[in-house]
């Protein structure tokens, strides 16, 4: 499947799944807080606060996003980029844990047929309910579910507040052993190069004020986001490593 084919897949399930399917919004959004569209969910953020009522409790997009946030990495990994495309489901007090889960595994393995056995999981390190989703509804190995703490599996907020919580990030393995010194035992915790986020679920369920202080949102929502162009890679057998193209063995 190439990247064209891959998106329309995408918007298919989801609309098969009862998501209103919306075009990618404007790059510079009507927002105080971002100079440019850095993410899927950017154009939801009043109804992530609670501020706007959701015309749709569900909806998918393919968002052209401007990731000014991690501009530094941009050269110095082969996974950052300026500029992409994000595919992301959103649920507005509909869905949550156990549903965002699941579309996920679905679309990743029945749809785009990635092998299963490539795949790991990671969760905030306080998220049981995850975690067992993961291991008990899905059936996902639990050595290969890796408790991270909340530089890696906390989203948010977008800006100096709003809304954010706990994620769940699926990673494909390239099979580079090479990359890691820690051969037998490297996980996506090692963050070697080896294993590449594709897509991440957020639990969006808190609001965050500038003071860094939480506060439970009205409803809680589903926030996720699986760049177009690392998916493509892995369905296609390729992957960027180190400022080169491997082909996955």
């Amino acid at each position: 499947m190439n990247s064209k084919e891959i998106r329309e897949s995408f918007l298919k399930f989801f609309e098969k799944n009862g998501h209103k399917i919306m075009k990618s919004f404007s790059l510079i959004p009507s927002d105080p807080q971002l100079l440019f569209t850095v993410a899927g969910m950017v154009p939801f953020k009043p109804i992530f606060w609670g501020k706007v009522e959701p015309t749709y409790t569900r909806i998918a997009t393919c968002q052209k996003c401007i990731r000014t946030n991690d501009i530094e990495n941009v050269g110095r990994t082969a996974r950052h980029q300026t500029f992409f495309e994000m595919l992301g489901n959103f649920s507005f007090g509909d869905y949550f844990k156990e549903g965002a889960i699941k579309f996920a595994w679905e679309f990743l393995t029945d749809v785009l047929k990635l092998p299963e056995e490539k795949l790991w999981v990671s969760v905030y390190y306080e998220d049981d309910e995850a975690y067992n989703i993961w291991k008990n509804v899905i059936g996902f190995p639990e050595e290969k579910i890796v408790k991270m703490g909340k530089e890696d599996n906390w989203w948010g907020p977008v800006g100096p507040s709003g809304p954010c919580g706990p994620c769940s990030e699926i990673y494909y393995d390239t099979g580079r052993t090479d990359l890691c010194p820690n051969t037998e035992k490297c996980t996506p915790q090692d963050d070697c190069g080896r294993y590449v986020e594709i897509w991440n679920l957020v639990f969006t369920e808190y609001y965050q004020d500038e003071n860094g202080n939480l506060s439970p949102l009205p409803r809680k929502n589903i926030d996720t986001g699986a760049g177009l162009e690392r998916v493509t890679a892995a369905v296609q057998g390729y992957m960027i490593i180190s400022k080169q193209i491997y082909l996955l063995l």
